[in-house]
């Protein structure tokens, strides 16, 4: 059985019974050969130090590492593929959860299925009070579905850690600080590398959809940036001229009134 590196960035956990369900989802996975890494994003709470050590006593397979200074999720998951020893490297996050036979099945996925680099899953969309969604995939994404949106789900990805090494990981720049996952794809299929999504649902996926009426948009230069990061990621596919309405997407979101995307949010998981 090849290892699994899990790995998890944290940053001013909220609730800690968000993240120990998580941290739980995956100690309790059918798959026995992971190691678990989680990095503390340099958070600056009173709380996240002392969550994390009590997380670090439940399973000698956790390691807690950690820095100072807060630079976003991108950098500290790579922070984690440094210390990872895996064949195979996951990500989890902290407020999400797995099904207990998510990792098994993706271990073996690519275990049968060499001619595939990373491989995620469908997902459940719920909040603090129910599932209230489904988040859909395509099963084998080509090149055209990254036109309205990246056609995987991070925090349900396995990859094989030479293809994420290959590409050095996350692109930590301003530009791509919103838009990291979204980028890291583009950039493994632009070398050639292809992903696959499960259509079974092995994860849960938070978005609390009532916040969604009152939440402040990004601001306008995020997305910009993600503007930015699309129309690279686009011309690296080479989706020509087909691709230009998609790139500025974000931008046109960005002027949506917010009760109007909250129903549009509702239906895009029904």
């Amino acid at each position: 059985m090849p290892l699994v590196s899990v790995i998890m960035s944290v940053f001013n956990v909220k609730k800690y019974e968000y993240l120990l369900n998580s941290v739980n989802s995956i100690l309790n996975q059918t798959y026995k050969n992971f190691e678990f890494i989680i990095c503390d994003d340099g958070s600056t709470d009173s709380k996240t130090k002392e969550y994390l050590e009590r997380i670090s006593k439940l399973d000698s397979r956790i390691k807690i590492i950690g820095y100072k200074k807060n630079h976003g999720p991108g950098y500290s998951r790579n922070e984690c593929i440094k210390f990872s020893k895996g064949k195979y490297i996951a990500f989890q996050d902290d407020d999400d959860f797995s099904k207990k036979e998510r990792l098994e099945k993706e271990v073996n996925f690519l275990d049968k299925h060499p001619e595939y680099s990373f491989v995620g899953t469908i997902a459940n969309v719920f909040d603090k009070n129910k599932i209230w969604g489904t988040f859909r995939l395509p099963e084998k994404p080509q090149k055209s579905d990254f036109l309205w949106n990246s056609p995987f789900l991070n925090p349900s990805m396995m990859f094989r850690a030479d293809a994420l090494k290959a590409v050095h990981g996350f692109r930590v720049t301003k530009e791509t600080r919103r838009a990291e996952d979204y980028d890291l794809f583009f950039r493994l299929y632009a070398k050639g590398y292809k992903g696959y999504n499960i259509q079974e649902i092995l994860f849960n996926y938070r978005i609390d959809i009532e916040n969604e009426k009152h939440k402040k948009y990004r601001p306008m230069k995020d997305r910009i940036n993600e503007a930015k990061v699309r129309y690279g990621g686009f011309k690296a596919l080479h989706l020509g001229y087909r691709s230009i309405p998609y790139v500025i997407k974000p931008i046109i979101i960005g002027l949506i009134p917010a009760p109007i995307f909250y129903e549009i949010r509702k239906k895009q998981y029904r």
